[in-house]
C-alpha cells in the first residue's frame, strides 16, 4: 500500500471526527502509524506540508497556479488520491484553529524537540518553495514563515539562510544560504559546505522522514548551496 493510500486511510479517520480538530490529525498520526516509525515520519512530514499550506493560503488570501505547480512539486499525487490530499487541505484551511496552533502541533508531531531541528527546516524549505513560486514573497507570506519559524525554534541565523535560498538578499547572499558571516576564512567555508552538502545527502534526507517527491526541493537547496559556495570561492580561494 502506497504512502498517499495510508495518508487516505488517516483523511478517512480524521473526517469521521465529530470536531476533526488539528488535536484530531495528531492523535490520528500518531495511532494509525504507531506500528512503523519509517511510514509515520513520512505521513507526519505529509500531513504537515498539506495542513500548512492550506494555512498559508488562508493567510495570505491568494492562490496562484505557480503555487499550486510548486505544491505538485513536492507532491507527485497518484490521480485517484487527490481528492484524500484536498479532504485533508481543506479541513486544515477550514479549520478555526489558527496558523500558530497548527504550526505548534506540527512541531510536537514532527520535530525532534529540539532547535534548529532539521525535519522541521525541511518544512519550512517547502513551505518558502510554495510560497516563492510566484517569483515574490509576500508580505503576509513572509510573516507566517517567519512565525511558523519561531514557534519551531529555528534560530533567527537558521531562518535567515533558508530565506537566502529562496529571496534575493543582496550582496552578502551567499554567505547568508551558508549560514555564514562575511570575512571568514575560506578553510572554514568549504568546511561548512561539505557539512551543507553531506546533510542533503538524498538517502540522509530520505532517512529523517521526507518522501521521495521532497527530492525536487531538494534538489534545488543543493543548487543554491552549490551556486553560494561557488560564488565565495572564486573570491576567496587561493590563486
Amino acid at each position: 500500500m502506497s504512502i498517499w493510500e495510508r495518508i487516505g486511510e488517516f483523511v478517512a479517520r480524521v473526517s469521521a471526527s465529530a470536531s476533526s480538530s488539528i488535536t484530531d490529525m495528531v492523535e490520528a498520526v500518531r495511532t494509525v502509524f504507531s506500528g512503523d516509525a519509517e511510514l509515520r515520519r513520512r505521513v507526519a512530514f505529509s500531513v504537515a506540508m498539506i495542513a500548512l499550506s492550506a494555512k498559508m493560503a488562508k493567510a495570505d488570501g491568494v492562490v496562484t497556479q505557480d503555487e499550486i505547480r510548486a505544491f505538485r512539486d513536492i507532491f507527485e499525487v497518484p490521480r485517484d488520491q487527490t481528492r484524500n490530499v484536498a479532504r485533508l487541505y481543506d479541513l486544515a484551511r477550514q479549520d478555526v484553529a489558527g496558523f500558530e496552533t497548527y504550526a505548534e502541533q506540527m512541531a510536537k508531531l514532527c520535530g525532534s524537540g529540539h532547535s534548529n531541528c532539521l525535519m522541521l527546516e525541511d518544512i519550512l524549505d517547502g513551505l518558502f518553495h510554495i510560497a516563492t513560486a510566484d517569483g515574490v514573497l509576500h508580505e503576509r507570506e513572509g510573516d507566517f514563515l517567519h512565525r511558523v519559524a519561531e514557534i519551531f525554534r529555528i534560530d533567527e541565523t537558521h531562518y535567515q539562510t533558508i530565506l537566502a535560498r529562496h529571496v534575493d538578499l543582496g550582496s552578502g547572499d551567499p554567505y547568508r544560504v551558508l549560514g555564514l558571516e562575511r570575512g571568514i576564512a575560506f578553510p572554514e567555508v568549504k568546511k561548512r559546505y561539505r557539512k551543507l552538502v553531506a546533510d542533503n545527502h538524498p538517502d540522509k534526507l530520505i532517512a529523517r522522514g521526507l518522501p521521495q517527491e521532497f527530492i525536487n526541493v531538494a534538489t534545488r537547496r543543493l543548487a543554491a548551496i552549490n551556486a553560494a559556495y561557488e560564488m565565495i570561492e572564486r573570491d576567496l580561494a587561493p590563486a
